[in-house]
């Protein structure tokens, strides 16, 4: 699929699907569209998708069940460990959503301990944010 024809709903969807499981490189195409589009909007635009996904993934983790986690072999040490975390961090764990792999895990976590979401989403913003932001401002310094 060529995400750039599709333009700016192109790479809502690209930045959506980065953000939860699937194997899509949506800062690769975020680069890409800079060339040829608003790169205000394609910030705009990076950031609302990946965050929707951030939230559908804190969604998801929020109705789990602790049964759901043993069919996919979580451990119950694994489900401490995360619970430990959050806990010690709260809703400051959403700022590392961004990360790949782990970020994913996080805003899952964050909904299955069932952290407040009004701050949890802001810095799921926060975090998706910044990174588009560091690589836009990259490519304007790189110009």
């Amino acid at each position: 699929m060529d995400w750039i024809e599709w333009g700016y709903i192109g790479l809502f969807i690209a930045s959506f699907l980065a953000a939860t499981i699937l194997p899509v490189a949506s800062e690769a195409l975020f680069v890409a569209m800079l060339f040829s589009f608003n790169p205000w909007l394609c910030l705009c635009i990076a950031s609302a998708g990946n965050t929707l996904g951030g939230y559908l993934n804190y969604g998801i983790g929020y109705l789990g069940k602790p049964e759901w986690l043993a069919k996919i072999r979580v451990s119950q040490d694994q489900i401490l460990r995360w619970e430990d975390r959050v806990k010690r961090y709260g809703v400051w764990l959403a700022l590392g959503t961004w990360l790949p792999f782990v970020g994913d895990v996080i805003a899952v976590a964050l909904g299955f301990f069932k952290t407040a979401w009004k701050p949890t989403f802001f810095f799921i913003f926060i975090g998706k944010f910044a990174r588009y932001l560091l690589i836009l401002l990259f490519y304007l310094y790189v110009q």
